[in-house]
């Protein structure tokens, strides 16, 4: 029996659990050690280091920064001017996407596995005062082509129960909380500093009383966050539980793939306005966030929270975290192994694209980018290199008819730009985006039709 869910092979057998080849375990070293011989790499510069006395310290300087001199978007590869839309959509779009693909988050397969969502529960209850709907919802990934690996994406949804129609809604990129303890030790590690929740109503509440419903995606039930974990999850499904290759997806692909497959599901929910869906995440999930607006056009509005190197961050610029701490082995899950070859024989200034060009793909929609003091959040994220590649993905907004961020100069903590097609703020507090949601939901009402009453 054949099928044609057979990810990167093309048509496949359709194994029995008894004749399938067992995955391969590795230890994230281990599969680390194999890309790198895979692509001849001896060596590895350090990423920055920001424990006290290290030798390696990340740079806080901003005269010592450098990389103001990002690829132009709307250069073709071979010198062109991109000057129409049409030129855009056509060419230059797809030529970064590519190069994105091939050597910062690596391919998705041409055919990967079918998801079928399942409510596995439905109650009517009461959230902040407002009635609502929450399901609990399964997505089970079909594994018929490798039985012995099975992927089963977790989301909650909840809307506004006496909502007169359909109504928008954000997908919320979240941990479950042993994700959560362990990416708390990670941040204190980094010298990034995390605040208890600021005063005032949680996200959730928020976008309940503007009328707005919301879902909860764990992205790790879709692919792990480690290294050992490649051979597992929707990466280790399609390629039947063996390495990847130095082309093939990294995490952050495969949890934007992830919340498409969870788009999917919102649009065909009669509850929920299928043209209206946005997506948000913080941190890691930030950079997941903006990658999954980038390549996938469904998406609405996102809201990208203090995404740094991998998201908003420029890849060229030597301040906070760098290639060298997404190269190494306790980050390199989430890019293409081809990422690896510029941290070792070519360097960030020779890759073909950069961040601006990834929220250049998300135009003409409006995307917010959110960050937190740099006194308090700490300089890892590089705030100031995330609004310098907002201003450089602005030309090709406003060739699509657009404005972008509206201002190349970087406004003061807690000023919103809000009034353009690139929103930004700047809270005084640590790492979240909690401080900035009232601004977020301000931007999106000026984009996006007003949201039906919850009441």
């Amino acid at each position: 029996m054949r099928t044609l869910l057979a990810c990167f092979l093309g048509a496949a057998t359709v194994f029995t659990a008894a004749q399938a080849r067992p995955p391969v375990h590795m230890t994230a070293a281990q599969d680390h050690a194999l890309l790198m011989r895979m692509l001849r790499i001896r060596a590895l510069r350090p990423g920055a280091d920001p424990n006290p006395g290290a030798k390696n310290p990340p740079n806080y300087d901003e005269s010592k920064a450098g990389g103001a001199d990002l690829p132009d978007a709307l250069t073709m590869a071979d010198g062109r001017r991109v000057t129409t839309a049409a030129m855009w959509w056509r060419e230059r779009r797809p030529q970064i996407a590519a190069a994105f693909d091939r050597d910062v988050y690596g391919r998705v397969p041409r055919h990967t596995p079918r998801v079928d969502w399942i409510v596995v529960s439905r109650k009517r209850e009461t959230q902040y005062g407002i009635p609502v709907v929450t399901e609990q919802l399964r997505g089970q990934v079909d594994n018929s082509a490798y039985p012995l690996i099975a992927v089963n994406i977790e989301m909650t949804l909840t809307t506004p129960a006496d909502a007169r129609g359909p109504v928008p809604a954000m997908i919320h990129l979240g941990f479950d909380p042993a994700q959560m303890a362990r990416f708390l030790a990670q941040m204190r590690a980094r010298g990034i500093k995390l605040p208890p929740p600021p005063p005032g109503p949680s996200w959730q509440q928020q976008l309940l009383e503007h009328g707005w419903g919301y879902a909860v995606l764990v992205p790790t039930s879709v692919q792990a966050d480690s290294g050992a974990g490649l051979t597992e999850g929707i990466i280790g499904l399609c390629n039947h539980g063996q390495p990847r290759r130095p082309d093939q997806w990294g995490a952050l692909r495969a949890w934007a793939w992830g919340a498409s497959r969870a788009l999917d599901y919102l649009q065909s929910d009669p509850a929920i306005n299928a043209h209206e869906v946005g997506i948000e995440g913080l941190s890691r999930y930030g950079k997941a966030a903006l990658v999954a607006m980038a390549y996938d056009q469904r998406f609405a509005i996102g809201l990208i929270g203090s995404s740094g190197a991998g998201g908003a961050k420029p890849f060229r610029r030597n301040f906070g975290e760098q290639a060298g701490n997404l190269a190494g082995t306790g980050e390199y899950q989430w890019m293409a192994g081809n990422f690896l070859l510029y941290d070792g024989p070519r360097t960030v200034n020779d890759l073909p694209v950069d961040s601006n060009e990834l929220i250049a793909m998300c135009a003409p929609r409006p995307i917010f980018i959110s960050t937190g003091s740099p006194k308090v959040e700490g300089g890892w994220i590089d705030d100031r290199g995330m609004f310098l590649a907002a201003v450089a993905a602005g030309p090709v907004y406003r060739l699509l008819g657009g404005e972008g961020l509206g201002s190349d100069v970087m406004p003061p903590l807690g000023t919103a730009l809000l009034d353009v097609d690139i929103g930004w703020r700047q809270h005084e507090g640590g790492h979240t985006d909690l401080p900035n949601w009232p601004a977020f939901l301000e931007f999106a009402a000026r984009h996006l039709k007003p949201a039906a009453a919850a009441r």
